[in-house]
């Protein structure tokens, strides 16, 4: 269901006083959300469809992952000889040699990144697209999220993008300023004269620009799910974003932040166990009796430690984009009266995709 305009709709009168609690279909109750009914609800949807959630933040990594390595693969293939000449000769490569290898893996580089924002948006598109059955209170498959989301991804990417430029402006100056000083501690000052303005640059400019960078993130978070829930492009989802959050910009920052923070937590928390274990296998290993045990137990760490990862970034992904979507949910109830229409659509059929 696309989540459209409705018209006002005062709702049912209350006796003496006393209104009627709203309905409460799905995950969170039909009428403007408090921080405990988002929370809560981005929890029970964990809760109720972490198949469809992890299911699609293993398919989306698990290709990602399959693409790199396929282009490392070819990569390598087509220069293997080239490498061996340049990393066993005696004699440093001149730049005929190395500049195809620059190239190439640099291209390969170039794509790696790619595939990880477009397996990003992916992440972020099926959030919402969970929430349009788990608000509603209806089931959900693997498949109907998967193909809400390959909808949308182009729209979601465009606009995880747009913003994520704005965002890497002040991380780029604080970058710069940071290497800079640290090639000057390095070098003992010899050229402080020379890397002082760009370290100054670089913290005035982060200084500068890191405010507005976070207003205009914070304005464009909502932009992922009105993508989903109403079919915008993504100059349209910024717009639509903006437009939603105007009036209530610190609420939003608060919980967002708060989002971001309990997720950052509950991914380390998952993925301590296995690291505490990769951390004891190199002496399992040497313990071991054989050298089929020993390699069992480093393949068998690699594949805990791989599937922590997963688990962990898709917590850091997905639970944060869960609470902005109900954010959008909640900007919409509360400034289009969006709750009628929603309950409407609980109580008919799920609508087919």
């Amino acid at each position: 269901m696309s989540y459209g305009s409705t018209p006002p709709y005062p709702g049912p009168p209350g006796w003496g006083g006393w209104m009627p609690p709203p309905p409460k279909p799905g995950v969170v109750p039909l009428a403007p959300l408090r921080l405990g009914d988002i929370l809560g609800g981005a929890f029970a949807t964990i809760g109720r469809h972490w198949k469809q959630l992890l299911g699609m933040a293993f398919t989306a990594y698990g290709l990602a992952l399959v693409a790199i390595a396929s282009a490392i693969a070819i990569a390598y293939t087509a220069h293997a000889d080239r490498l061996d000449r340049v990393l066993d000769s005696d004699v440093a490569p001149g730049w005929d040699d190395v500049a195809p290898l620059v190239y190439t893996f640099g291209a390969v580089y170039v794509f790696g990144l790619f595939v990880v924002l477009v397996a990003n948006a992916l992440i972020y598109a099926s959030c919402p697209a969970v929430l349009q059955d788990a608000v509603l209170g209806h089931p959900s498959t693997f498949g109907r999220v998967w193909r809400r989301s390959v909808r949308r991804v182009w729209s979601v990417l465009g606009a995880v993008l747009i913003t994520a430029l704005i965002v890497a402006v002040p991380l780029l100056l604080i970058g710069t300023a940071f290497v800079a000083l640290v090639v000057t501690l390095i070098t003992l000052s010899s050229h402080a004269g020379e890397f002082g303005w760009l370290i100054l640059f670089g913290f005035l400019g982060a200084v500068a620009t890191g405010p507005p960078a976070v207003w205009l993130w914070v304005k464009f978070c909502l932009a992922p799910a009105a993508a989903v829930f109403e079919g915008q492009g993504a100059v349209a989802a910024l717009t639509r974003s903006s437009q939603l959050v105007r009036g209530d910009w610190w609420r939003i920052f608060g919980i967002s932040l708060l989002a971001y923070i309990m997720a950052a937590v509950a991914s380390y928390v998952v993925q301590l166990p296995f690291s505490l274990l990769n951390a004891i296998g190199p002496s399992l290993t040497d313990d071991a009796s054989t050298s089929g045990a020993a390699l069992t137990i480093v393949i068998t760490s690699l594949a805990f430690g791989l599937v922590a990862l997963l688990v962990g970034q898709a917590l850091t992904a997905a639970f944060p984009q869960l609470v902005v979507s109900l954010l959008y949910v909640d900007r919409r109830i509360r400034g289009e009266n969006l709750a009628p229409a929603l309950a409407e659509a609980a109580a008919g059929p799920p609508a087919a995709h």
